[in-house]
């Protein structure tokens, strides 16, 4: 089976599409999603918190993600009260049952892959 490929050019350098957030400054985008029965499935992409009020998100499956790009103070907090102000390179996996605040004064691109069939943001 051949493996699949997307440049950066209709990959991390595409905006993510907006997904409904209290600011309309949140975007999201499946790249890939495997070929799975749906509740194995497994999506990939990019997600982007702009600058204005913070997204708020209950993850209802299993996500990781890797912060790629930072500009202004950006941090991602949890319901128990932990907090981290987040720079490139670092790490996240947020259990399905988390909620989770993402907010910046810029922005803040991360990639991200999680255990859901493609367009379920």
């Amino acid at each position: 089976m051949p493996f699949k490929y997307t440049p950066a050019a209709k990959g991390k350098e595409v905006k993510p599409p907006q997904i409904p957030s209290p600011g309309n400054n949140s975007f999201l985008g499946d790249i890939f999603t495997s070929e799975a029965p749906s509740d194995k499935q497994i999506s990939c992409g990019f997600y982007k918190q702009e600058a204005g009020k913070p997204l708020e998100y209950y993850y209802d499956y299993d996500e990781m993600k890797i912060i790629l790009e930072v500009e202004g103070e950006y941090t991602i907090a949890d319901e128990t009260g932990n907090k981290v102000s987040v720079a490139p390179g670092d790490v996240f996996y947020f259990p399905k049952g988390t909620t989770i605040t993402f907010q910046t004064t810029g922005y803040g691109y991360a990639f991200f892959c999680g255990l859901r069939p493609n367009g379920t943001a």
